[in-house]
């Protein structure tokens, strides 16, 4: 899935001439924490987040916000401009990549939002974390009720096609299939999404055919060795 389909289109924006405070309160009012930076054309010059918000902010500020200290505060900082406190640094998308570009560099990168922009260098869009997780539940099938089932299987040519073949083979439709590592170097954990609550004579099936079945609640990536290096 490509991020064109999974972004934000209608994105809030600010200028670089804006006060701070102005940022606060188009991130209050939309209930967001990323505002894109951009020019007169629409390119893109920066992003303010909230943590960009709160380092400028004195203690007294979020703290004692009815002191007289707070107050002050607040008057000086209302002074500051969105150029003062922007990031530069930029960490974006294009509209061509993918969703599985997007989280290898949510990943990399630890931003909670990554604006989208065009080979021009302007604004189409901005991808939330909140987005990204919403895109895979779409992909995934999740939305459809069903039951998520876990097999270990050998890495050799045609286990997947049989397990596929032994779930199909009961009527069963699949929503999706994750393929992780699994402790055992030669071996896979699969993690087929069955578009079905009664999964008893798929498990009877798989266990026949000499598959053994994993709690996928019992798996988690902690787990699994770490690289060296």
């Amino acid at each position: 899935m490509f991020i064109d389909q999974s972004m934000t289109r209608k994105v809030v924006t600010i200028e670089k001439e804006a006060s701070i405070l102005k940022a606060e309160e188009l991130m209050k009012a939309h209930r967001i924490r990323h505002l894109p930076v951009v020019a007169d054309d629409q390119k893109l010059i920066g992003i303010v987040t909230d943590r960009d918000f709160r380092g400028a902010m004195p203690y007294e500020f979020f703290h004692k916000p009815d002191s007289p200290e707070a107050q002050e505060a607040r008057e000086k900082m209302g002074k500051l401009t969105i150029a003062e406190i922007m990031s530069t640094n930029l960490v974006t998308l294009s509209p061509a990549d993918t969703i599985q570009d997007a989280l290898l560099l949510v990943q990399k990168t630890k931003v909670g939002a990554l604006p989208v922009m065009d080979e021009n260098g302007k604004l189409k869009g901005i991808l939330s974390v909140r987005d990204l997780l919403r895109a895979f539940v779409t992909v995934l099938g999740l939305g459809t009720p069903g039951t998520l089932l876990g097999i270990v299987a050998e890495e050799k040519v045609g286990r997947m096609k049989k397990i596929v073949d032994a779930i199909t083979a009961e009527g069963v439709s699949i929503g999706s299939i994750l393929v992780a590592r699994y402790w055992e170097t030669d071996k896979r954990a699969v993690f087929p999404y069955l578009l079905t609550n009664n999964t008893r004579r798929v498990k009877q099936k798989l266990t026949d055919l000499g598959f053994e079945l994993l709690d996928p609640m019992a798996w988690y990536m902690d787990q699994l060795p770490r690289n060296e290096g």
